[in-house]
């Protein structure tokens, strides 16, 4: 049941209307119609570009560079839009990374449902709260998706609370957010004098400095740093603003909804924290068993991450080093800032009873390979703050321990400020915010394996699910890399390197027939499989229960499989010498 929010005024709603005239188009369609575009199909042109593959990385962005709307984008288009309006959507969501044709006849003050528990309902907060800056940070955004994110702010947050919405444009190129952005800004400060400012950068500067530059233009007492492509909940900030008013250190996250990119519908989120892996991706992990003995779903979580959106005292967050600037592009700042934070002297918590609805994209138009600044990013992190265990990172990203080649920028000012403000070590971060995240300290090589036989094909975890390793023509992916223990396992894929879950796939001879597998570690030792093996690099890959050696055999086809046989002169090599190389 969909529970409807106050709208904002009707002065100000038709004055946005007639700013907005060509991209609103309510007043034309029923909405039986504009379902039928959301759930439409591709026109004939756009239906045959459909048929090539979309390959995407963890964050949606896409690998490939083709940029095509997803097949089920269009499935039965009606018969209200003319083939220019099919086109015009298409377009649209090539250029935005979703169904920016959608957005723009939707209102900007729609009500969205109320996700919260009914115990948050039942919540007051101090009739004396600190004041709020909310900051936007975009980039070629949808315009109607920025004024769809005003308005909820200005809708959903108490006058009295609200000093200012502060835009960070970092360097559009779009042209509707020029003169067309700045006309609605002064509409909307007609009714609200004062409130919206809008700085632009006059150069890319990433989204670590773009958020830097709405910090240092706030003057409330807490901000909130959002993206631009959100809508904020009922009672979303006065949580926010209660609990920092408790206390100044902690940095806070609100529970993130999902708008589905396709239909921009809101997709209740369960309760999760902010994690991450090695690699520094984001991931949800479960609530913390000693929030659930509380028996309060409204209560604060402790969380060991945040996932970029975020809401801190404003001095406070000045004093510990706001953003790292040094961050380019996206990707790696937030976990910065939670290390920092935690390591530091602050806290992070997530607030069950603050919602705010997130749209995702479906590809990122503006990065098709956020690869480079990922990678990059996390070494930074890693060498200011991963102390012993920064090695970690460079396996995880499959990057030699000794000239990476990666110019990670200059670190210095940030070891000065950690040195500064007494920082503990990440060790003491692992041990007591982040026991789930497990270093492995006796990996002795790692990266892509080859064959003497064939040094162009490289072993490949295969498909998943799957238990078949493969041989494929090598490239820089993660399914690729490959990680030797000295205890004599190989790791196959992915470097999870969690306690809580069990994906870790090791290379397992089951003692019969001539094909290797990969098993789940911790399942195939149960099961009494043979997962150990002697390997020196340029030499033979044997097993040390069965003898028999992992080599290669070609096919007529052309193509390689592995087997498992009695040894020849095959030989292997891995990529990278890790720390810890030894012969068993």
């Amino acid at each position: 049941m969909r529970l409807w929010r106050r709208s904002c005024s009707k002065v100000l709603c038709a004055v946005l209307a007639l700013v907005a005239a060509n991209i609103l188009l309510v007043v034309f369609y029923t909405k039986g119609t504009i379902k039928s575009l959301v759930v439409g199909s591709l026109h004939k042109e756009g239906a045959a570009v459909a048929q090539r593959p979309l390959h995407l990385k963890k964050d949606g962005a896409q690998a490939d560079g083709a940029r095509l709307a997803p097949k089920k984008f269009f499935l039965q288009w009606g018969k209200g839009p003319s083939r220019a309006r099919q086109k015009e959507a298409h377009y649209l969501f090539l250029k935005f990374g979703y169904n920016a044709f959608l957005s723009n006849q939707l209102p900007f003050n729609r009500s969205i449902p109320d996700t919260r528990h009914a115990r948050c309902l039942q919540k007051t907060y101090p009739a004396q709260l600190p004041s709020l800056s909310v900051i936007l940070i975009f980039l070629n955004e949808a315009l109607s998706v920025i004024q769809r994110a005003i308005t909820s702010i200005i809708n959903q947050t108490p006058p009295r609370l609200l000093k200012e919405i502060i835009l960070v444009d970092d360097f559009s190129s779009h042209g509707e957010l020029k003169r067309r952005l700045d006309e609605a800004i002064m509409l909307y400060n007609q009714s609200y004098p004062v409130l919206l400012k809008l700085i632009r950068h006059t150069k890319r500067r990433g989204l670590a400095q773009a958020r830097n530059t709405g910090l240092e233009a706030a003057t409330a007492d807490v901000v909130a740093i959002l993206d631009a492509h959100i809508e904020v909940n009922v009672g979303w900030a006065e949580p926010i603003l209660s609990r920092i008013r408790e206390d100044p250190t902690v940095v806070l996250s609100p529970v993130f909804d999902n708008i589905d990119f396709n239909t921009f519908e809101l997709e209740k989120v369960e309760l999760a924290v902010d994690g991450f892996d090695w690699q520094l991706w984001c991931r949800y992990d479960h609530v913390p068993q000693a929030w659930r003995q509380l028996d309060d779903v409204t209560a604060p979580m402790t969380s060991p991450s945040i996932m970029g959106i975020l809401a801190a005292n404003r001095i406070f967050l000045t004093e510990i080093g706001a953003l790292d600037g040094g961050m380019l592009v996206y990707g790696g700042e937030n976990v910065e800032l939670s290390l920092r934070v935690w390591q530091c002297g602050g806290k992070i918590e997530i607030l069950p009873c603050s919602r705010i609805a997130h749209l995702g994209r479906y590809y990122k138009p503006y990065a098709m390979n956020l690869d480079i600044p990922l990678r990059r990013n996390a070494l930074r992190v890693a060498e200011t703050w991963m102390d012993k265990h920064k090695y970690m990172v460079y396996l995880a990203w499959n990057i030699p321990l000794q000239n990476s080649g990666i110019d990670y920028g200059d670190i210095s000012s940030r070891k000065a400020l950690r040195e500064k403000l007494k920082c503990k070590s990440f060790d003491w971060y692992l041990k007591n915010i982040y026991p789930l995240l497990k270093p492995i300290p006796n990996i002795i090589c790692y990266g892509r394996m080859k064959n003497s036989l064939d040094e162009s094909v490289c072993l490949d975890r295969g498909p998943v699910p799957g238990n078949s390793p493969k041989m494929k023509p090598c490239r820089e992916l993660s399914e690729q890399n490959v990680y030797y223990l000295l205890s004599g396992e190989f790791y196959v894929g992915e470097l999870i390197a969690r306690e809580d879950v069990n994906e870790q796939y090791c290379l397992t001879d089951s003692g019969r027939g001539e094909k290797p597998t990969l098993e789940l570690c911790s399942e195939a030792a149960k099961r009494g499989a043979y997962i150990y093996w002697d390997f020196q690099q340029g030499k033979s890959i044997k097993n040390k229960d069965t003898a028999r050696c992992l080599e290669i055999k070609r096919d007529p086809s052309g193509t390689y499989r592995l087997v498992l046989e009695n040894c020849t002169q095959q030989t292997w090599k891995i990529q990278h010498i890790g720390r810890n190389w030894g012969y068993s």
